[in-house]
This record gives C-alpha cells, sequence and structure tokens, in this order.
C-alpha cells in the first residue's frame, strides 16, 4: 500500500477483521473460567477440591504475565512493521494455544505434563493477546480517524459476543451432559470451536490494508533514514521514557471495567460454589451480561464521539461504586436464577457503558508512531495486575474471610482508582 493511500475496503470488513482475534482472546479466557472446576480435576488433582480449584485459577492467573511480554515485543512489531503485520501474528498464535488444550490428556493419562501443557498454552495465548488490543484498536482508529470511539468501541462489543457464545455453550453443556460426560469429553467441545474460528480470522486479516495513518509514518521514518536523520526511537523505549504519565491514566482507567471483566468470568463458579446454584443456571445469567455488552457497546462508544469519554465514564463509575455492593447483597439474600439475571443485567450494563469509550480514550493518549506499543502495553499491565489475578483473588478472599460480598468490596476498590485516574486525566491532560 503507498503511503498515504486510502484503504476502500468497507467498514464492515474492517471490524470484522479486528474484532475477531479480540473475540477469539476473551472466548478462550471465558471458556476457561467457566470450566475451572472441571479443568481443575482433571489437569490439577488434590484432595481438597478448594486446592484444586486454586491450583486451576493460579494457573489462569501466571499465564497473565506473559501478556505484557507480548505487549512489548507484538506492540513493537506492530509500530515496526504494521498492524496488520502483528495481527495476523498474534491471531495465529492463538488458534495454536487453544488447540493445545483441546486435545491435551488429562492427568491419569500423562501425569504431571498435563498441568506443565495447560500452563503453556495459557503462555503462549497470554503472549499473543498481548499484542492484540493495542494492535486491533490502531488499526481501526486510523482507518476511521472522524469515528475513534464507535470503530473502537467494537474491540469490546466482540467481548460481549464471546461471553454470549460461552455462556451459550456452558449452559447447554452443563444441562445437556452428565457429570462424567462433561468431564470425558464435553468441556472439550468449547476449545475445539475456538481452535475452528482462528483461520477463519487470519484468513479475514490477509485482505485487508494497512492503515493510512501508519503508511504516512512509515514513509516519513523511511525519507528520514535515506537522508541519514534520525528515522524513530524505539517505540518501546520512547513509551518507558517519555510517555510514563499517559501510560499510568491508561492502566488506571483500565482497572474498574478488567477487573468487572473478570469478576463476570468468574460468576458461573461463584453461583455454584456460594450461591448453591446449578451450574447451568450461572451461565444463563451471564449469557445475559454478555448480550447487553455486545448491543449496548457500539451505541455508547457512538455517543463518546459525540459528548466525550471521560463524562460518561465517570457517571458509570460513580453508578457503580454506589450499586455493586448493594446488587451483591441482594443477590446473596435472595439466591435464585432471577435475582442472579437482574444483578448480572445492571452490571452488565454499567459496564457497557464505562467499557465502550476506553479504547478512543486510550489512542488519543498516543501518537502514531507508539499508538500500539503504548495501548499494548497500558492494557496489558492492567489486565495483569487487576483482571487476570482477580478470579483467584476473590477465591482466596471468600475462602479466607467466609465473607461472599467480597467480590462487591473488591470492584469498589478498583472503581474509586479507575474514578481517581479519570479525574487526573482530564484536570491535567485535557483528556475528554
Amino acid at each position: 500500500m503507498k503511503a498515504g493511500a486510502r484503504s476502500d475496503v468497507p467498514v464492515y470488513k474492517l471490524i470484522v477483521a479486528t474484532s475477531i482475534g479480540n473475540a477469539l482472546e476473551w472466548y478462550d479466557l471465558i471458556v476457561y473460567g467457566y470450566f475451572a472446576v472441571t479443568i481443575s480435576k482433571l489437569f490439577f488433582p488434590a484432595h481438597d477440591e478448594t486446592v484444586s480449584l486454586l491450583m486451576a485459577l493460579g494457573t489462569f492467573a501466571l499465564s497473565y504475565l506473559a501478556r505484557p511480554l507480548g505487549a512489548f515485543v507484538l506492540g513493537a512489531y506492530a509500530d515496526r512493521r504494521g498492524r496488520r503485520a502483528s495481527l495476523m501474528l498474534s491471531i495465529a498464535m492463538m488458534t495454536v494455544g487453544t488447540g493445545i488444550i483441546a486435545f491435551m490428556p488429562t492427568y491419569a493419562v500423562i501425569g504431571v505434563w498435563a498441568p506443565i501443557g495447560i500452563f503453556l498454552s495459557r503462555l503462549m495465548q497470554g503472549f499473543s493477546a498481548g499484542g492484540e488490543f493495542g494492535s486491533s484498536t490502531a488499526f481501526l482508529v486510523e482507518h476511521v480517524p472522524n469515528r475513534p470511539g464507535f470503530m473502537s468501541s467494537w474491540q469490546f462489543a466482540s467481548q460481549g459476543a464471546s461471553t454470549l457464545l460461552a455462556s451459550a455453550f456452558g449452559a447447554v453443556l452443563t444441562g445437556a451432559l452428565t457429570q462424567p460426560q462433561l468431564e470425558s469429553w464435553g468441556w472439550r467441545i468449547p476449545f475445539l470451536f475456538g481452535m475452528l474460528v482462528g483461520p477463519i480470522g487470519l484468513h479475514i486479516r490477509k485482505y485487508v490494508d494497512e492503515t493510512p495513518a501508519f503508511a504516512n509514518d512509515a514513509a516519513r521514518k523511511k525519507a528520514a533514514s535515506a537522508e541519514g536523520g534520525d528515522a524513530g526511537k524505539s517505540p518501546v523505549w520512547e513509551v518507558l521514557s517519555t510517555q510514563k504519565s499517559r501510560l499510568l491514566v491508561s492502566i488506571g482507567a483500565l482497572i474498574l471495567t478488567t477487573t468487572a471483566n473478570y469478576m463476570i468470568l468468574y460468576m458461573p463458579t461463584y453461583a455454584t460454589k456460594q450461591l448453591g446454584l446449578p451450574p447451568a443456571q450461572g451461565f444463563i445469567a451471564t449469557l445475559v451480561t454478555g448480550f447487553v455488552i455486545m448491543t449496548l457497546t457500539p451505541f455508547v462508544g457512538h455517543w463518546s464521539d459525540k459528548v466525550g469519554r471521560i463524562r460518561i465514564m465517570l457517571v458509570a463509575g460513580v453508578l457503580f461504586l454506589c450499586t455493586v455492593y448493594p446488587a451483591f447483597a441482594f443477590m446473596n439474600a435472595h439466591a435464585s436464577l432471577a435475582t442472579m439475571m437482574v444483578v448480572m443485567l445492571w452490571v452488565g450494563t454499567l459496564k457497557a457503558v464505562y467499557f465502550a469509550p476506553i479504547p478512543a480514550l486510550m489512542s488519543s493518549l498516543f501518537p502514531t508512531r507508539t499508538r500500539a506499543t503504548g495501548m499494548a502495553v497500558g492494557y496489558n499491565l492492567g489486565t495483569t495486575i487487576f483482571g487476570g489475578f482477580t478470579p483467584l483473588a476473590v477465591a482466596w478472599l471468600i475462602a479466607a474471610t467466609g465473607n461472599k460480598l467480597a467480590p462487591a468490596l473488591y470492584l469498589m476498590v478498583g472503581a474509586v482508582i479507575s474514578l481517581t485516574t479519570l479525574l487526573i486525566a482530564r484536570t491535567r491532560m485535557g483528556a475528554r
């Protein structure tokens, strides 16, 4: 593609090409979280069921340590070689990681190699996911720069679709299969499906153009290099040395939504272990959440292009802070499918409203030359520290304190940090 040329690819194809990778990433995470109890029995057997579950969730959490590394490597690759090249690589690695889990023999068959294999596959998925968000968001925003909120919100709408699909698998499989059937082969079906989605995304991404903004920036660097000038510093070095405050704002603003993300992922386990509900009911409740996020997020993204990001996020964050504890208390006092659906509907609505403007806000903080790196590192440090460890932290808090409302308290802390960050971004950086 020539520098300065504009892609004639339809907007819908750009959205599908980028969102399918983010959807696959989130789908794999949700499926693993939803079937954590089954996976813990098959791959992390222990005398105590709680210890076994904590080991499975611990593997989930530790695999997030690969995400920042993937963010640095694939984010810098996107800023050096192009958004499209990085997107092709990340979705290929995701697909391989999902396939490894789908076909991995259990502990009873190959012993200790089973949990090691699961851990390595999760590391591969974490590394590939590390570069996905930054590259795909930059790709969308740079192709349609006059509608960044709407375009980038599809990143998170795709996560809602993933929640919807994974929850449907969970509800059908746990409702239709016996426990022995589920543990024997049923749990593998969602992973096999995810493995088949990858090649479709790879094919679509192969036939989309690089962004005009990156093409122009690459041409400028090439010209500067030919003239013996500075062709540009390393994107990683520039982000860490001169854009630290922007990076911190990205992480802080993300805390509320990423803790809510992974709390939703944990809810089927919470419904079974703490509320005493059948597994299928927990999946049905999260299915509602996924539907709300999938449908509402693009509308909020469009709205944010008109009224600004910070204003919308502040209102949603305050409502989240004030209502999440009463919502969890109500759900525990009246444990049923109906009350859980009402609570998850409310959580999903607030999450969608807060969630939708974040990609556009983050993209506005970084220039083209470091945009993919800055967003990738900020997003993945936030999700690693405050997201990947959420299911493990909540399970441990409940076990240690006996307080079933610990998830609400955890979310409230995240809300306070994010709201403070947004106020700083608006007053000191002029973010809107």
